[in-house]
């Protein structure tokens, strides 16, 4: 069982972000294996506070943990950063860029290399119906990406990119200083030329040298069957534009299923309610309940009792991969008139006598 992020961290539930981050930079270097040779669990506990910065520090992430805590992030589809990364080095500057910390403390600095694009989050509404056949949604977002008129290259069409004078073509600078513990090297992206080694001469007319555009996108996105609300879909490469020679972020698009009061929703399982007259629950008879598919006739056996459960098999929902779908379960309810009409009350003392006779 993962342990809590709170915990690895050692900040409060109501901890501010700035909180979290100096944190998970004083952390980092406690935690560093150059600084913890002799240990050779070093590596996975920085992995572990990896994780939960990775978690804490983004909003939507945070909040689906405060609720649902570890296992709400799995179900959500989510995987930690920290555990595909070849290195801490590769983990700290996938973080925090050009401002890794261990830029100051250990003589190397951040990614040189272009950024990927961020990922775009939004959401769709669908109906228990839809849950059951599986549906479409065409869904808008705001994204930046690539500039048509450019190409992304930031320069005004037939005209010459040249090699960045600041940095060389490099992408990077590099500032050394001297310290009481010796040379500290920070390497960042060059502010000149955005870390590409190339600046436009005539600087395009539409993106203003950025290569990047804000713009209004569209996507069909496919909803499988057995979906269940607050569950995500990942659609790679269709969220922000990354740098030249980046991969785009991705979208995800959380399903909420609006509820339907005809049913209550157990997984792959649906609880409706039947009401019937005492007397139908003496004798018993056929009734008309709801189904996703239409209404059905369903059988009350004789002496039927409040409570009592009877399972329509395969009229629930299906499970999402292909899975079998489940039961739809009919709860009976017996309603006991409160108005009798004089020929009723009759009826009914005789019955009762009936029934209270040896």
């Amino acid at each position: 069982m993962p342990r809590d992020y709170y915990e690895v961290l050692g900040v409060d539930r109501g901890a501010s972000d700035a909180e979290i981050k100096r944190a998970f930079r004083r952390l980092a270097r406690e935690l560093h294996p150059d600084v913890n040779k002799d240990d050779p669990n070093a590596e996975e506990k920085f992995k572990e506070a990896a994780e939960a910065y990775e978690v804490l520090s983004d909003p939507e992430r945070r909040a689906t943990y405060d609720r649902y805590g570890h296992e709400g992030l799995r179900s959500g589809g989510w995987s930690p950063r920290a555990q595909s990364f070849g290195s801490v080095e590769d983990i700290f500057n996938a973080f925090f860029g050009s401002d890794s910390p261990f830029g100051d403390i250990f003589g190397f600095g951040g990614r040189s290399g272009p950024s990927p694009g961020a990922d775009v989050g939004t959401r769709v509404q669908i109906g228990l119906d839809e849950v059951l056949t599986g549906t479409s949604r065409e869904v808008s977002f705001e994204a930046v990406v690539v500039c048509d008129h450019c190409r992304g290259n930031g320069a005004e069409p037939g005209t010459p990119i040249r090699t960045c004078e600041t940095c060389g073509g490099q992408g990077v600078v590099r500032q050394a200083t001297r310290t009481a513990f010796g040379q500290m090297v920070r390497t960042g992206a060059c502010p000149t030329c955005g870390g590409e080694g190339r600046t436009p001469e005539q600087p395009c007319g539409v993106c203003g040298g950025q290569g990047r555009v804000a713009r209004t996108r569209t996507w069909d996105v496919e909803i499988p069957a057995g979906i269940e609300s607050g569950q995500r879909i990942r659609i790679r490469g269709a969220g922000h534009a990354g740098d030249p020679g980046a991969a785009a972020g991705d979208l995800y698009v959380e399903v909420e299923v609006v509820p339907d009061e005809r049913f209550e929703r157990h997984g792959e399982h649906l609880l409706s309610r039947v009401r019937i007259t005492p007397t139908r629950a003496m004798l018993g008879g056929k009734v008309t309940v709801p189904t996703l598919e239409g209404e059905r006739e369903v059988e009350i056996p004789a002496g039927a009792q409040p409570g009592e459960r009877l399972v329509l098999r395969g009229l629930g929902l299906p499970g999402l991969n292909g899975r079998r779908r489940g039961d739809q379960i009919v709860e009976v309810e017996i309603v006991v008139p409160s108005n009798l009409s004089r020929e009723q009350r009759e009826l009914a003392e005789r019955l009762e006598a009936t029934l209270e006779a040896p």
